[in-house]
């Protein structure tokens, strides 16, 4: 008899299935990089970011500067704290953009140098962290959604420009000389402190200064007058290499650059990016992943053979090498057809203690050899598994004649 050789039973996929599975993803990312990339290059030209006096885009700030320079202003933009203290004096203006991204040390080092410097210091959405350090004395809370505002005070740049679209923070000070407009809540969101001979100018919202927003109300008015009151303007961005920013206790490496982590190194927004790539796998996983839950029943579109259907069967057991289910699946259905022929009904079918003897009684064999075939052990190899259905074809023929 020819030995049948087994399949291999290896589940592993093959390149062209691992190719089929991946290539959707693999498009998308191509087309997300290639998105990115055309995205930067058409947003490289002449922008510089926002609230930049060098940006032309909606959220520079290059209008207010021009109207600045119209007027005789001259205009120094400075992206290192060091940079930003040595110009201060009398005669100038220090515009924050982002007091918040300041670490406190940095913080505390402006409020010191503002302090003796006797000019203007103009802050732009500064929150309760930054105007606790930075203005002594006041307090910030959320003023809701920028929105026209009245001035309802006495100072004449406010007066003079009229409403004014305002809002992000309102502030409150504690024994202050200081002068509150365009009110939220009944909290001015533009407040101006008078400090020696230099004064602070906190703005809740930095839109007013945005291209886009500049001609809108008194936007350009207030801007202006409260931007220009000195010859000299320092615009102040705040820049991940100001080394200023390393470190609170100021430690440095040997040779005396500021020690700083990788993690002091990627930018804000970079986290909520890998978040959101994070998020996106998790779904496009989920997308793809297989139908959980316990395999259901239905009906086939089309009839199928018996033989087909056995053929298949088996196929599907060579593959897997589960010569223990064949030969279970061999013996049952053996049992179910002998079991009417002796008498036994179909519930004791399968009952080694009731079938085994009866058969032994028909045939006059042992029990321990029907037993055996029966109910015997799975086949070692494929050849004794086509000489255990041999056999059973054979018991089975002798109780049908018998």
């Amino acid at each position: 008899m020819t030995e049948v050789t087994a399949a291999p039973t290896s589940a592993a996929l093959t390149p062209h299935q691992i190719w089929v599975r991946v290539r959707g993803l693999l498009l998308a990312l191509l087309v997300l990089v290639a998105a990115g990339i055309a995205l930067a290059t058409v947003r490289s030209g002449d922008q510089h970011g926002r609230l930049d006096p060098r940006s032309a885009d909606r959220y520079g700030s290059r209008a207010v500067a021009e109207l600045l320079k119209e007027r005789g202003v001259s205009i120094h933009v400075v992206t290192t704290l060091d940079d930003a203290t040595a110009r201060l004096g009398p005669d100038t203006t220090l515009l924050v953009a982002s007091p918040n991204l300041l670490v406190p040390r940095q913080q505390r080092e402006l409020r010191a140098a503002t302090d003796s410097s006797a000019g203007r210091t103009v802050l732009l959405a500064a929150g309760p962290p930054s105007v606790r350090t930075l203005v002594p004395g006041v307090t910030a809370e959320p003023a809701g959604p920028v929105a026209p505002r009245a001035p309802e005070c006495s100072l004449p740049a406010a007066r003079s420009a009229g409403d004014v679209e305002t809002g992000g923070f309102r502030y409150a000070s504690y024994g202050l000389d200081t002068v509150g407009c365009f009110p939220s809540g009944g909290l001015p969101t533009v407040l101006l402190v008078e400090q020696g001979r230099g004064d602070t100018v906190l703005l809740g919202s930095p839109d007013l200064l945005h291209n886009s927003s500049l001609v809108n109300q008194g936007n350009a008015s207030l801007a202006v007058q409260l931007l220009g009151s000195r010859p000299h303007l320092v615009w102040y961005l705040p820049s991940l290499t100001d080394s200023s920013a390393a470190g609170e206790d100021g430690a440095t490496d040997g040779n005396g650059t500021p020690d700083r982590s990788f993690a002091d190194l990627i930018p804000p927004g970079w986290s909520w990016g890998t978040l959101q790539l994070a998020l996106a796998a998790v779904l496009a996983a989920i997308w793809r992943a297989r139908r959980l839950g316990p395999l259901v029943t239905e009906r086939l579109p089309v009839a199928v053979r018996a033989s087909e259907s056995t053929e298949g069967r088996a196929r599907l057991y060579r593959k897997a090498n589960a010569r223990d289910r064949a030969a279970d699946s061999l013996r049952s259905a053996t049992r179910a057809r002998v079991a009417p022929l002796i008498g036994v009904s179909l519930r004791d079918a399968h009952s080694p203690s009731i079938l085994v003897p009866a058969v032994s009684a028909r045939l006059s064999s042992t029990d321990d050899s029907v037993q055996t075939l029966l109910f015997g052990p799975a086949p070692s190899d494929d050849a004794a598994l086509v000489q255990l259905a041999d056999q059973l074809d054979t018991l089975e023929s002798e109780v049908r004649t018998s």
